[in-house]
């Protein structure tokens, strides 16, 4: 079955695992700018889809045209990773999914833990499924949010979603004694997961900072896709 085929071939779930990617309250995508945070966050979210649930996509600095053809070119990569597929084939499925896919567009100013509350009760008032999934794209984890993540978080237990983010890491900044990032360890006892994105060579290698006892596992992946190479 396609659908399978596509999940399993997703790098997401080749990295963080099918079950276990979708646990926990709070995952991080970690990488300094240019590096493939957004390209791998959307490859999580569209495997949530192929498993038949709802996301939402939240960003605070591009539009969300621009988001929908991410989503479009992340589709395609991973349907031209398993060979050959009928084009009709896939073009269903993608009809058939992307309908689950809501996007907003915020800015740092206008974003707020309210407004995503009020959103969600409306879903929940019309009898709307609620996003299994939000994902929050380029918040400033240079600032102090430690009241809005917990707000988020109680946003997390009421309405039984789990959120991903952007975090954006600088390249002088030196890590932590745990390979983490200083926008991931002064919020790192928030996260369940996180993954490290990093320029070697020509490639990208992601490492996995926060799993459960699966840290420290590393990945080469294709920059232009972010498809796992062959070891």
């Amino acid at each position: 079955m396609l659908k399978n085929d596509l999940i399993q071939r997703s790098p997401a779930v080749i990295i963080m695992g099918r079950e276990n990617l979708h646990q926990g309250r709070f995952g991080a995508v970690l990488s300094r700018a240019g590096v493939g945070k957004t390209q791998f966050l959307v490859q999580i979210a569209i495997s949530r889809l192929l498993e038949g649930q709802n996301t939402l996509h939240i960003s605070l600095t591009d539009p969300m045209d621009k988001i929908n053809v991410r989503y479009k070119e992340a589709f395609t990569s991973l349907v031209e990773s398993i060979g050959y597929v009928d084009p009709l084939k896939a073009n269903r499925l993608w009809e058939d999914i992307e309908p689950c896919k809501t996007g907003i567009s915020y800015n740092e100013l206008t974003f707020t833990a309210k407004k995503l509350r009020d959103y969600l009760k409306t879903l929940r008032k019309g009898d709307i499924k609620i996003p299994s999934m939000v994902i929050v794209d380029d918040l400033d984890f240079d600032t102090d949010l430690t009241d809005f993540m917990d707000d988020l978080k109680k946003i997390s237990e009421d309405f039984e979603t789990s959120f991903w983010f952007s975090m954006r890491s600088h390249r002088e900044e030196p890590l932590s004694a745990e390979g983490y990032p200083k926008q991931l360890e002064r919020l790192k006892d928030r996260f369940d997961k996180a993954l490290f994105l990093q320029p070697r060579n020509e490639q990208i290698e992601a490492v996995v900072l926060k799993d459960g006892d699966r840290v420290k596992q590393r990945y080469a992946l294709d920059p232009s896709t972010l498809m796992p190479l062959p070891e």
